[in-house]
């Protein structure tokens, strides 16, 4: 039997709460599992993605040992003698150049390397780069029930780890997280705590220098001992990202449907579909497989969004599945919404008027519906003077193909049969793209668990497999705070994870709209200061857009089921989903007072109703301010505008509150953050050229 590692990249995630974690989805799109103290999984979802104080439970990513026909290696296993596993993770944020759009992108060419584009380091006044590396070196563990922590003891001897001091604001990072074994010696990933600190104002959504997160990745190592004395070594990687608040809802172009791009483009996993640089016009889509998927995702972003005009898209005004000729000119109708994607080996060299990816509408800017995904591109921020502009989303090239196969008709509509293997159609395991398929794809600035260098085929050793540097011997020396993996070699811990901002939390606040210009392809702000005091703003028109709404959701429907008397708000209402959170410093302190959005008739699948549920809204104070207030004329006071905030005195808010507000602020009195101040800005406009969060 041929034994393998899945999932090849697995996905933990942080949370706050410092004795609870729950289990990762094993299906995209798929609820955790809830999980006794070691990670045993109990086959159902999870209940609560909180504790009783209000603190967000971490998430544990399982790996087995699996063949291709889904039978699993345990400790349980007659033959099976020991099971050793190894994990080593870290973040190299601090050390990495600071984030900005696509530079330092190598697939769109050797000018748009950071050297060529002069992209700054972060921290570059720090000479010992290594320093700023946050690496507690490798684990090791073995057999049943058997812990350990990432943090500043427990490395090999001689190890040179490296923790940032305590900051003066914010949060010290004491761990990275833990790992643990079941019953069975399966190895659980658990994320870190949230934690991020720093020295320095915080700036902007990218943070700033001194700062650092606990977000990681890295290498998982597992020797399987035989009793005859042979030995089996596996490998894996892990990444660990932010919480999922709507892991029911999916991203329309997901990390796995990237991974499966890179590997039908330039892996060969399907040369019936591709081959000799060229997609195949005579392969056959499967409706069920192919397309379904990509439907049923643009319908739930209306649960996290306002996307009215994708609404069309999903209401089967015909039958999707229906592959006759005299369905054609349905198909091809909804077809042509679609934007080509771009080629980014090629896109420098297409003229930017020729470019969908620019274009908001069918026929530039006198069309009558925005063209489909509607979604900010990869860069809808910078211009082309210094960027490569990607103003608007397109599929991966491989989904866009798919599409295009269903809307000629030459694809099949019967369900593929059921299956037991460990295996999809194509030879790619299952649990891979149950994994990836939970994390953002496009787009990618920089995107919310990792970035566009998981497009780079040079990062990957087969489909969905990391290729990693050492080839499976660790890194007993330490980590290179320097190399870039995109140009081949490898990756180390920390490079999946380092292009991201730093702290996570800041990006989360300013990054989920973006007010895009839809009439010019190379240019999305202007200067309307000097050039000594820049103040670019979005050049008007510009068209609201939504960034990765699955993960950052923006606009939610309140719970039936929450205390009004707390929420403020009448059950149903549509509101904004970080109400409340009015700056990025209060994001990096009140993250996990977020809720999470769930499907509350889960029972019924062609009927969902999701909702926010498990806010913490004993945090926040509510005013109705009448407008009459801000205009000084008296005629307004008809209109009242909702207000939520955070009292400047929390602790007093809290302690005069009910139960829960006091189990939060017992909560916070543990967590011990120091202030956090931000670099005085006046009123600039942010990242995403707009301050309203109606």
């Amino acid at each position: 039997m041929n034994y393998s590692l899945h999932p090849s990249v697995g996905v933990a995630r942080l949370g706050n709460s410092e004795g609870q974690f729950y289990l990762a989805p094993d299906k995209i799109g798929g609820l955790p599992f809830e999980a006794d103290e070691w990670g045993n999984k109990i086959d159902s979802p999870v209940s609560n993605f909180k504790d009783s104080k209000g603190q967000i439970r971490r998430q544990g990513q399982p790996f087995k040992i699996i063949d291709e026909d889904n039978n699993e290696l345990t400790l349980t296993n007659d033959n099976v003698k020991a099971i050793t596993w190894t994990v080593h993770i870290a973040n190299k944020k601090a050390a990495w150049y600071e984030f900005n759009e696509l530079q330092g992108n190598l697939l769109l060419g050797d000018d748009n390397s950071y050297h060529s584009r002069g992209t700054p380091l972060r921290n570059a006044a720090e000479t010992n780069r290594h320093s700023l590396i946050i690496d507690p070196g490798p684990r090791t563990i073995f057999g049943a029930n058997a812990k350990a922590t990432f943090d500043k003891t427990g490395a090999p001897n001689n190890y040179p780890v490296s923790f940032p001091p305590p900051p003066c604001q914010g949060t010290e990072i004491k761990s990275l997280g833990d790992i643990l074994t079941d019953n069975e010696g399966r190895l659980i990933v658990i994320g870190g705590y949230g934690s991020a600190g720093g020295n320095e104002p915080l700036e902007s959504y990218g943070g700033a220098d001194t700062w650092h997160d606990d977000t990681a990745d890295g290498t998982v190592y597992c020797t399987i001992t035989f009793n005859d004395g042979k030995e089996l070594k596996l490998s894996a990687w892990i990444i660990i990202g932010s919480p999922d608040f709507a892991p029911e809802i999916v991203n329309i172009s997901n990390l796995s449907d990237t991974m499966f791009d890179v590997a039908i483009r330039e892996q060969n996993l399907c040369s019936e579909m591709y081959s000799n640089g060229e997609f195949q016009p005579s392969y056959q889509a499967n409706y069920y497989r192919d397309i379904e998927p990509i439907v049923q995702r643009i319908s739930r972003y209306q649960w996290v969004s306002n996307v009215q005009s994708m609404s069309a898209f999903v209401s089967n005004i015909f039958d999707f599945k229906d592959n006759s000729q005299e369905n054609k000119a349905n198909r091809q109708a909804y077809f042509k919404y679609f934007r080509r994607p771009v080629d980014l080996a090629t896109v420098q060299q297409t003229p930017p008027f020729e470019q969908t990816n620019q274009q908001l509408f069918e026929h530039g800017a006198e069309g009558h519906l925005p063209l489909m995904p509607m979604n900010s591109g990869s860069n809808s921020v910078s211009n082309a003077e210094d960027n490569i502009v990607d103003k608007f989303l397109t599929l991966t090239q491989t989904q866009y193909f798919l599409l295009s196969q269903w809307a000629s008709g030459n694809f099949s509509n019967e369900k593929p049969p059921s299956t037991t293997s460990a295996l999809d159609s194509f030879g790619v395991f299952q649990a891979d793209q149950g994994s990836a398929g939970n994390c953002v794809g496009l787009p990618m600035c920089p995107g919310i668990e990792v970035t566009w260098s998981l497009q780079n085929p040079v990062v990957y050793a087969a489909p969905y497999v990391i290729k990693d540097q050492s080839m499976g011997h660790g890194f007993p020396s330490g980590l290179t705070p320097s190399r870039d993996e995109c140009e081949g070699g490898g990756c180390q811990p920390g490079d999946l994870t380092k292009r991201m901002a730093c702290p996570w939390q800041a990006d989360f606040f300013n990054c989920t709209v973006q007010n895009v210009n839809f009439t010019e392809p190379t240019i999305n702000k202007v200067n309307e200061g000097t050039e000594e005091n820049p103040h670019m703003v979005p050049l008007v028109p510009s068209y609201y857009s939504y960034w990765w709404p699955p993960q950052s959701p923006w606009d939610v429907l309140t719970n039936q089921l929450d205390d009004q008397s707390a929420t403020h708000l009448p059950a149903g209402q549509q509101v904004n989903y970080a109400r409340g959170i009015n700056s990025f410093v209060q994001m990096v302190e009140n993250w996990s007072a977020l809720g999470f959005i769930r499907n509350q008739n889960a029972q019924e699948p062609n009927f969902p109703f999701f909702t926010e549920t498990e806010r913490n809204h004993q945090l926040f104070a509510y005013k109705d301010v009448p407008v009459s207030d801000i205009t000084g004329n008296l005629q307004d006071n008809g209109t009242d505008i909702p207000v939520f905030y955070i009292p400047e005195d929390v602790k007093s808010h809290l302690s005069s509150g009910c139960s829960k507000a006091k189990a939060l602020l017992k909560g916070l009195e543990e967590k011990m953050s120091k202030p956090i101040t931000a670099k005085p800005a006046g009123r600039s406009v942010p990242r995403s050229g707009t301050r309203t969060r109606r």
